[in-house]
């Protein structure tokens, strides 16, 4: 698989890129942001995967979060996809800003016309981090995976969903359980149809429900002015979800904060000192 460089910047010591690729699951472009720490010039470092929200692509955590100081003194890799595939031209992808563009809400959709290319999930899992690893001095057996909102959602279920490849998860205002909120409804309904029975596997309180944990603690972060609170995100379901399967949560709600980007780069470094504890 050639990657194509759009851009390099040094930066804390390492190197911030923009790469492109042609993805064989999306079947179309894809672009990713990859920060390697100064560590990874001498050798393999481990990585984190972080998976953006609703409208973002790969450039939001880049520019926004600030991750990089603390990545690079940790010595942890930052790798940032784009939401959904880009460039297939399906009629209605870019009708509203919940679905279609910017809003893959990483599952496979099964459903035409979606079923063409918005398969974010095996994007994410599988074709990623084949890339990554052939392209970057990371060790992909020291990998964790974290996210916001729809990217807090993705990383949750793909975190349940295989243990065995991630150490360490967290997250920021995620979407605790898509099949119980309008953003998740209208999503899962438009990519996999209305058999809501399959909509389970995409579900953090389903997916515990059903299979348990056997992942590692889970860290979660909740901005107490977020717009989104009651109505989609609705975090005490997970917390009531990790309650009933005894998963090991550590939950703060930050007072005053709200779902933006502001609020992610206030605690981002404490998500980053946490990955790396277990990494």
């Amino acid at each position: 698989m050639t990657v194509t460089t759009i851009s390099q910047s040094r930066c804390f010591g390492g190197i911030q890129g923009i790469y492109s690729h042609e993805s064989s699951e999306t079947h179309c472009t894809m672009r990713f942001g990859a920060f390697l720490p100064p560590q990874a010039s001498k050798g393999r470092v481990p990585l984190l995967y972080w998976l953006s929200g609703l409208t973002c692509t790969e450039e939001n955590f880049v520019v926004k979060a600030g991750a990089q100081r603390v990545a690079a003194e940790l010595g942890l890799a930052v790798i940032v996809p784009d939401t959904s595939p880009r460039g297939l031209n399906i009629s209605g992808e870019s009708d509203t800003y919940d679905f279609g563009l910017g809003a893959g809400f990483y599952v496979d959709a099964t459903e035409a016309p979606w079923s063409r290319g918005y398969r974010m999930y095996s994007y994410v899992v599988k074709e990623l981090p084949s890339i990554v690893a052939a392209s970057f001095a990371v060790d992909s057996s020291r990998a964790g995976i974290f996210g916001h909102s729809m990217g807090g959602h993705g990383a949750i279920t793909i975190a349940l969903k295989n243990p065995q490849d991630y150490k360490s998860v967290s997250a920021f205002a995620p979407i605790s359980s898509p099949m119980r909120c309008p953003w998740g409804e209208k999503a899962l309904t438009g990519y996999l149809g209305n058999d809501r029975k399959r909509w389970r596997e995409y579900d953090s309180t389903a997916l515990l429900d059903d299979q348990g944990w056997g992942g590692p603690p889970l860290l979660i972060d909740q901005g107490s002015k977020d717009p989104f609170l009651d109505t989609q995100l609705k975090p005490e379901l997970l917390r009531e979800a990790c309650e009933r399967c005894s998963v090991p949560l550590t939950f703060s709600m930050r007072e005053g904060y709200d779902h933006s980007y502001f609020f992610i780069a206030t605690f981002i470094d404490e998500h980053l000192r946490f990955h790396a504890q277990h990494l």
